[in-house]
Formats: structure tokens, sequence, C-alpha cells
């Protein structure tokens, strides 16, 4: 078996390994014996894809026959999950899910009791007993655990975060992508009387994400600006992240909600430890923004349990991806799209101003290129690409920034730089890229 925990959990084709039922049963007695309880009491949620019933039915009898005990709270975002794993003493919580892709793809998320997702060395424990097939699965397959209804404390909770604020009547536009929040976020909306255009809330086991969702957002785009909406939002899949359409037709990601969180908690004396944790994927523009008002920015790897492991590290309550997982530590330990356009719509609230004024960010140039290459050696062992990353350092100085890195999963070198001034930036990863493909280029391979 091919490596079976990827950056986001388990991933791949349904019904096909690693989602198929051997395997899947394999996962969820190895998940239950590995949580040190007689009998431990573990959560599932899923989204809307067809192919969860069937999945859930396959993870319960392994968590069955390993003496666990597991309760099903049905279609529900994934950061629910988390939250009432934590707040409900469960010992673990699954999410059945494959966030913003197709619907014939599915996966399983994995929560520890404290909501954080397992640790790298617990999913590693958990692979290796299933790549030992300690467990055989029989032919009787456990039937969907019991139901637990518990959406209406995740409500709670969420409304909870607004603190007391009573929102103005905006005018949003609301797509749920047909996944896990299509009915409790218009609910949670309209709880608050807010003008809501609901777009994309009816899965049929097949449309998630189908032309929908955070990863395809001109539909949304279109309807904020015919129907003069003050905003759009666009939840994923699972509905652990969110980007947003300003009134004006203007995407808003990740970096730009980073920054105006960041900034707002800085003022309010909110901000824990001063800072905010992102991804090496974030624009350089918010990190010279932030540093404009006092607050630090911490780098780490991409994903959002590195962030939130990070921010565990250095006591920071702010912390998220470029891609609009946005984490807040003093609500809940994981991304949350919902939680973060509560969050969004408070400040617009509080400061009285519009998502156009509060998103004043201006990104700094990017240029990405990837390179194929026909091997990985270290690429600073090289000469010739050394010395054209070295100059470009070098011109860059402290206006600019580069991140260099071969693909975990494909035979290509990524080449980042970031600045100023486009055109030079641009010749300077022109320079690293045919640098790169004289010494490892695929195309330089002898024949």
């Amino acid at each position: 078996m091919s490596k079976l925990f990827g950056t986001d959990g388990i991933r791949g084709k349904a019904y096909s390994p690693p989602l198929d039922q051997a395997t899947m049963s394999r996962v969820g007695h190895a998940l239950a014996s590995h949580l040190n309880k007689d009998t431990p009491r573990i959560l599932i949620g899923k989204d809307t894809r067809a192919s969860g019933t069937d999945i859930e039915k396959w993870l319960t009898t392994g968590i069955v026959e390993s003496g666990g005990s597991p309760l099903s709270i049905g279609i529900i975002p994934t950061p629910a999950v988390s939250f009432l794993t934590k707040h409900k003493d469960f010992d673990a919580g699954v999410v059945i899910s494959a966030s913003h892709n197709k619907f014939q793809d599915n996966g399983i998320k994995l929560f520890s009791a404290q909501g954080l997702k397992f640790s790298e060395e617990l999913e590693a424990k958990i692979e290796k007993t299933v790549t030992e097939k300690i467990f055989t699965p029989g032919r009787q397959i456990s039937p969907i655990p019991s139901k637990v209804n518990l959406e209406n404390l995740y409500v709670k909770h969420l409304l909870e975060s607004l603190q007391g604020v009573s929102l103005p009547k905006f005018k949003i536009a609301l797509d749920c992508a047909n996944g896990a929040a299509y009915k409790v976020g218009p609910e949670i909306l309209n709880s608050q009387k807010l003008n809501l255009l609901t777009l994309f809330n009816k899965p049929d086991g097949e449309n998630i994400n189908l032309n929908c969702g955070s990863t395809s957002m001109e539909t949304l785009r279109n309807v904020v600006t015919d129907n003069y909406c003050d905003l759009g939002a666009a939840l994923d899949g699972d509905g652990d992240r969110i980007l947003l359409v300003d009134a004006n037709g203007h995407y808003i990601d990740g970096d730009t909600l980073l920054l105006i969180f960041g900034r707002h908690l800085k003022k309010s004396g909110q901000l824990q430890s001063g800072g905010v944790v992102a991804t090496v994927m974030s624009n350089m523009a918010l990190e010279v923004a932030l540093a404009q008002h006092g607050v630090s920015l911490y780098r780490t790897e991409v994903g959002d349990r590195h962030v939130a492991r990070e921010m565990q590290e250095r006591s920071v309550s702010l912390g998220g991806e470029q891609s609009g997982h946005i984490i807040f530590s003093d609500f809940t330990p994981t991304g949350d799209g919902l939680l973060t356009l509560l969050q969004l719509l408070r400040i617009m609230a509080e400061e009285n101003k519009s998502l156009t004024e509060l998103a004043d960010m201006e990104p700094y140039p990017q240029i990405l290129l990837n390179v194929e290459v026909h091997s990985k050696p270290d690429i600073y062992s090289i000469p010739e690409i050394a010395k054209s990353i070295a100059i470009a350092k070098n011109k860059l100085g402290e206006r600019g920034r580069m991140l260099i890195r071969y693909s975990g999963t494909e035979s290509l070198l990524r080449i980042m730089l970031e600045g100023p001034n486009k055109t030079e930036i641009s010749d300077l990863a022109e320079d690293i890229s045919r640098a790169v493909e004289r010494a490892i280029g695929i195309t330089n391979i002898s024949t």
C-alpha cells in the first residue's frame, strides 16, 4: 500500500483503495485501538457526497470490532466536529470529506480529544497498523452508528462569538458549495435577520463543489454585483474555509482577512502575543502591512495543521492560510468558514466600514514557475543553480521574498518570487528557471 495519510488526512477516489471497504474498516479498527481507552467514544460527521454513507458504515465496522462507541452527527461542517469532539468529551472525531474536491473523491480527517488534527506521529501509528493488516474485516458490515443531535450546540457557539454585537441588515450572498454547511450556514445568518441570498444549498450527492464554492466563485461574484450586495462569501465543501467577494466584485483571500483581523484585534488589545501565524505561501504584503501596526508575522509550512501547532507553541490567537483557513484559537482549535464570516461581519459593524474599506492590502506581484526535473538533488549543491539563487537574493534584499522547493507529489521544482517590481522578479525567476533546466531539467536527459 502507498502512503495512507497525506497533508490533510486520507484522500482518494471513493470505493478505490484506500477508500475501499477493507481499508476503511481497518482504519476504524486502528483508530479505536490507538486511543488507549476501553470504550473510546468517537464522533463522526460527513459532507454531502453520496459515498459518505458507505464509508461511515465501513469505519463503524472497524471501530465497533475494536470496542469503540461511534456516534454519528450526520452532515455537518468539519469545524463542528472539531468543536464538539473537544467540548462534549469525545475521545476522537472523524470527518468524512474531501473538502474542495469533486464528488468522485472522498477522504477522512481525524481529530484528537482536544479538537486538533491528529499529529503525524499518531497518523503513522494508525498507518502502520492498517498496513500490517492486524484486523481482518468480516463480511458483516455494521449499520450507521446511532445518531446524536449536537448541531444546536455548534450554532450556539458560533453566535456567541459575536459577543453581543448586533449586526446591521447586511445584504449577503452565501455560496454553500452544496456541501456540509448547506443547512447550518443559512440557519446561522438568517437568525441575525440579515438580507441573505443563498446559493448552491441543494446537495444531491454529486453536485458538491460543482462550479461553486471557494474554488469557483464567478457565479457568486455576479450575484453580488448584480444585486448590490455588501459582500459575497464562498465556503468550501466541508466548511472549514471561506473566501470573499466585496461589493465591487473584488476577490478577498485569506491573507487580506488575516490583516483585517490582526489589525482589529491588535487595536482592541485582544491579539495574544502580538503576532499572527501564516504559511510560507502568504504574500509579503501581509507581513509588511501587519508590521506597520506592530504585529509580527510567523511563517510555517503549508497546511492548517502546521498553523495550529505554531499558534499553540507561540501562544498566538490568530492564524491562517491564503486559501481561507482562518483559526481563532480563542473560539475554536481549527479553521471555520462560518466563524470567520461572523467575525468579519462583527468588525464591519464595530468599525462601521464596508469590506472594501477594510480590505486595503495591495498584494505584492508574485511569480510562480514550475520546472520539470529528472531528479531532486539538493539544489544548493549544484553551483550553477546556487549562483543564480544567490544573485536573486542579493538583488531582492529586504524588498522581496523567495521560496524554492520541490513538489512533494510531482517531478517539479517550484520557484516563487515576490517583490514590488513585477518585471524584476520575473527576470530573476526566469534566470533561476533556466539554470535549473540546464542542470536537472527533464528536457536535458541524455537519449
